[in-house]
């Protein structure tokens, strides 16, 4: 079917899918900015209980995110993403409960903490679903363009609903919001309920062991590269505010222009280089970016240190990503992309409290060098996948 597609229709397609994924990361970003005011002011719980309720949503994709791929192999993508949609629409139900009963806070943060149970599963499924979605109607062969793309509405999605959310709850407060996302969850939820069936691939699906063992080594590079990512948009604006340099947002937003540029200028080149390849070339810069940030001298350096980082590590998703899938026939792809995706939730819940222990220790530097060893060691990874891929190919020649 991919050979049958120009490349504006396969565009169309991909377009197509991904914008329930903008939907679901939108949905995300709303209350990111209102919920630990909410929290800490309203019901008077400490900073630690309203970053947990931020966590929570998290913690429940890292559990449930292999199953979305395992469910979207058996009863077929789209189902899954209606799935998730329909968790994303709940979660705001759930907000507007937790609202009405702030009165009792107890009950309150207990009822948010559910939606954001939800909203966890509501990520999983949306987006895991939505990516193998994409892989079905262009084919297997385009499925890095459907991982950059859904990585482009996944970022974009939350740089726009974080200051809507705030917006929206300085007027209606969080009922407001919890409104707006069941609206929101619900009309996209109809739209893909119109979409025709996707087929689901006939053949044995291999259990999750055997899925997890063909597909570690690509999750781990991921997991490692991950932490930059992390230490960057967790840790920058302390970075900078320790050393007195100003403009720390404006690193954020250099960070986000590296990232999202490369995904739409250079994202054809893993199709055309391989994903090994741009994924090792990626690691170095992203080592680069963050050796440059840790050893900064002055504020232009840490700003092109994030940006470089942005930059690199841009492509090691779909560019492992597709790699990975290729481990595994075509009936058991969701559950390969699932299990990939979940090392990147892995990293992400572990990498920054780590940081934040090694911060207390050797200061806020370091976790920028220790991130890059961590991503050189990545790169030694894929490249000893590289030279073990290239000594299999002479063998077998010969």
């Amino acid at each position: 079917m991919d050979g049958e597609l120009s490349a504006s229709r396969r565009l169309g397609q991909i377009f197509s899918v991904v914008v329930y994924t903008f939907v679901c990361y939108f949905s995300i970003a709303l209350p990111l900015a209102v919920l630990p005011s909410f929290v800490y002011h309203t019901l008077g719980f400490s900073p630690f209980m309203a970053g947990f309720i931020i966590s929570a949503q998290s913690i429940a994709t890292l559990i449930t995110r292999p199953q979305a791929g395992r469910y979207a192999d058996l009863i077929g993508a789209k189902k899954v993403v209606v799935i998730g949609l329909i968790c994303c629409a709940l979660s705001g139900l759930f907000y507007v409960f937790g609202f009405w009963l702030k009165a009792t806070p107890w009950m309150s943060l207990g009822i948010i903490f559910i939606g954001r149970l939800l909203l966890g599963w509501g990520e999983s499924f949306t987006s895991t679903g939505s990516m193998l979605w994409g892989s079905t109607l262009v084919g297997s062969k385009h499925i890095a363009q459907v991982i950059s793309w859904n990585g482009v509405a996944t970022y974009g999605a939350i740089a726009i609903g974080a200051p809507v959310g705030v917006w929206i709850e300085s007027g209606w407060q969080l009922q407001g919001l919890g409104i707006f996302v069941i609206v929101v969850g619900l009309v996209a939820f109809a739209l893909a309920l119109k979409r025709a069936p996707v087929k689901v691939v006939a053949g044995k699906r291999i259990p999750f062991h055997q899925v997890l063992g063909r597909i570690w080594p690509f999750g781990m590079g991921l997991a490692l590269s991950s932490v930059g990512f992390s230490v960057v948009t967790a840790f920058i604006t302390l970075y900078f505010a320790a050393h007195h340099w100003l403009g720390a947002a404006y690193t954020l937003t250099l960070f986000s222009v590296g990232f999202m540029g490369m995904r739409l200028l250079f994202g054809q080149t893993i199709n055309r280089y391989g994903g090994l390849r741009v994924s090792l070339s990626s690691l170095v810069i992203e080592t680069v970016g963050l050796l440059l940030i840790g050893f900064a001298p002055n504020v232009w350096a840490a700003v092109v240190g994030a940006f470089l980082t942005g930059t690199g590590f841009s492509l090691i998703f779909p560019g492992l990503g597709v790699e990975a899938v290729k481990q595994v026939s075509a009936e058991n792809q969701g559950s390969a992309l699932g299990t990939y995706s979940a090392f990147f939730d892995l990293s992400l819940a572990v990498a920054a409290p780590l940081a934040g222990v090694a911060i207390s220790y050797t200061g806020l530097a370091s976790i920028y060098l220790y991130a890059g060893g961590l991503v050189f060691i990545a790169a030694i990874m894929t490249r000893q996948m590289i030279a073990r891929r290239a000594k299999a190919l002479l063998v077998h020649e010969q």
